[in-house]
C-alpha cells in the first residue's frame, strides 16, 4: 500500500497559476472595496475580479470535462482554491458558491438538463453567478423533519406544465446578483406536497433569473465576507417549465446532502487558507520582532510551542481537506463522511488558530495594521454557514454513526461507509 500526499506536475502548475492570479488580482481586493460602506456596493466592486476569474477559466474548472469544462475533481479544485482564498476570500467564495449551486445540476441532471444550465458559465467573458437557493428565513437545520407540518416550507405545485414555487429564502450567496437584479441561475429546494414529509415532497429545481416574482429584502451587514450580501430573498409564484426539476419528488434530500459534501471540502480550504495567513504573519512577527526585549520573541519556549501547536493543526487540517476530496472523488460522490467532518474541523479549528496567533502577538494584532482581525471576521463565518456545524453537519454525522450497517474503517480505507 502507498500514501502518497505529493501534488502531480498538473496539480502544481494549476495551482502556481492560481496563486500568480491571486497575487496579481485579487490581493487588490480588500483596499478596493475598503471605501464602500454597503455590501451592494462592495459586491459590484469585486465583479471585475470575478470576470477576470472567468477570463482566466477558473470558472469553467468547476464544470467537468463531459460538460465542457475543465474540471478534473474536487482535491484538484481545493488544491486551487486555497490559493484564491489567500488572495480574497470574497471573490472565491463567489466562485465556490457557483459551484454549490450548479452541482445538483451536475451530479444529478440528465444531459439535456446539463447542456441546458450549463451552457452560461461555459463563457470565456463575463460574469455569470450561480446560487443555491436553499436555506431559508425561519431557519434550515430542520429542513428534512420528518413532521410535514416542519421542515422546508418553499413550496412548489403544479399547474399544467409549469411548477409553481413560492417562498422565502435567506443567505443565499450569489442570490442578490452583481445590482440586484438576481443570479443568473438559482437552484431552489423546494416540497412539492407540504401535506407529505420532506423525504416523499423534498424537490429541486434550476430557476434561471425570472423576470417576475423574484424581489429581496434587507441585506445583513456581516462581520466577514464583506463583499458578500446576504438578502432575504422572496419567491412569489416564480414559474418555470416541468423539465426544470432535477430528479423527482423526495430526491432533494440525498441530491442536497451530496452538494453539501461537495461544497463543505471548499469550506475546509478556504478554513486552510486562514490558518495558513495567521501561521505566516504571526511567524514573521515572532522571528522579527523582539517587544524591547534583547532577542526576537521566538526564541521564548511559549512562543515557540504556540507556533508548532498551530503549523500542526494546520497541517492536518490541509491533508484532511485532501483526503476527503480524494475521497469524494473516488466514490462518485458517495463518500461524503470525511467531507462533513473536513467542514467541521477546519473551520473550528481556523476560529481557534487564528486566536491563538493573536495571543502571539498581543494587542498589536487587535488593529488594522496586521491581517488578524480581517482573518478572525472571515473565519467566524465558517462554521456557521454552508450548513452550520451544529444545527447541520454534526447532526449529518450522529445519523452516520447511527446507522446498523455502519462501518467506522470504511471512510479511511477509501471505502463507502457501509459494511
Amino acid at each position: 500500500m502507498a500514501i502518497d500526499f505529493s501534488l502531480t506536475d498538473t496539480q502544481l502548475k494549476t495551482r502556481e497559476a492560481m496563486r500568480e492570479f491571486s497575487r496579481q488580482y485579487l490581493s487588490k481586493v480588500e483596499k478596493t472595496i475598503a471605501p464602500f460602506k454597503t455590501p451592494e456596493e462592495r459586491v459590484k466592486a469585486i465583479q471585475p475580479f470575478f470576470q477576470k476569474m472567468v477570463q482566466a477559466g477558473f470558472l469553467k474548472s468547476i464544470i467537468p470535462e463531459r460538460d465542457g469544462g475543465t474540471y478534473q475533481g474536487l482535491l484538484d479544485l481545493v488544491v486551487c482554491g486555497e490559493e484564491a482564498s489567500v488572495g480574497d476570500v470574497n471573490v472565491s467564495c463567489a466562485l465556490f458558491s457557483c459551484g454549490l449551486g450548479l452541482s445538483p445540476i451536475i451530479s444529478h441532471g440528465t444531459p439535456e438538463q446539463r447542456a441546458k444550465f450549463l451552457k452560461p458559465f461555459l463563457a470565456n467573458d463575463g460574469a455569470p453567478l450561480a446560487a443555491l437557493a436553499f436555506s431559508e428565513a425561519g431557519g434550515t437545520a430542520n429542513f428534512d423533519d420528518p413532521d410535514p407540518q416542519a421542515g422546508t416550507r418553499t413550496v412548489a405545485y403544479r399547474d399544467g406544465d409549469e411548477w409553481v414555487i413560492s417562498g422565502n429564502k435567506f443567505f443565499i450567496t450569489n442570490g442578490w446578483g452583481w445590482e440586484g437584479e438576481g443570479a443568473d441561475l438559482f437552484v431552489v429546494s423546494a416540497r412539492t406536497d407540504l401535506s407529505v414529509p420532506s423525504a416523499d415532497s423534498l424537490a429541486v429545481f434550476a430557476v434561471p433569473r425570472p423576470s417576475k416574482g423574484l424581489s429581496f429584502g434587507k441585506s445583513l451587514e456581516t462581520m466577514g465576507h464583506r463583499a458578500t450580501p446576504s438578502p432575504r430573498l422572496t419567491f412569489d409564484e416564480v414559474r418555470v417549465p416541468l423539465d426544470h426539476m432535477i430528479g423527482k419528488p423526495g430526491d432533494g434530500v440525498a441530491i442536497l446532502a451530496q452538494t453539501f459534501a461537495w461544497s463543505g471540502v471548499g469550506v475546509a480550504a478556504e478554513a486552510v487558507c486562514v490558518m495558513r495567513q495567521a501561521f505566516e504573519a504571526a511567524l514573521h512577527f515572532a522571528r522579527t520582532d523582539c517587544r524591547n526585549g534583547s532577542k526576537p520573541i521566538i526564541a521564548h519556549q511559549n512562543v515557540g510551542y504556540m507556533l508548532a501547536d498551530i503549523k500542526m493543526r494546520l497541517e492536518a487540517a490541509r491533508y484532511l481537506t485532501w483526503k476527503a476530496a480524494h475521497y469524494f472523488d473516488q466514490t462518485g460522490g458517495a463518500g461524503t463522511e470525511l467531507a462533513v467532518m473536513a467542514k467541521v474541523y477546519c473551520s473550528e479549528q481556523a476560529v481557534q488558530v487564528v486566536y491563538d496567533a493573536m495571543r502571539i502577538v498581543g494587542i498589536e494584532s487587535y488593529a488594522d495594521e496586521l491581517p488578524f482581525t480581517r482573518l478572525l471576521q472571515d473565519a467566524m463565518a465558517f462554521p456557521l454557514y454552508d450548513g452550520g456545524n451544529m444545527g447541520i453537519r454534526r447532526r449529518e454525522l450522529h445519523k452516520m454513526l447511527q446507522g446498523a450497517d455502519y462501518d467506522p474503517l470504511a471512510a479511511s480505507e477509501g471505502r463507502v461507509g457501509f459494511a
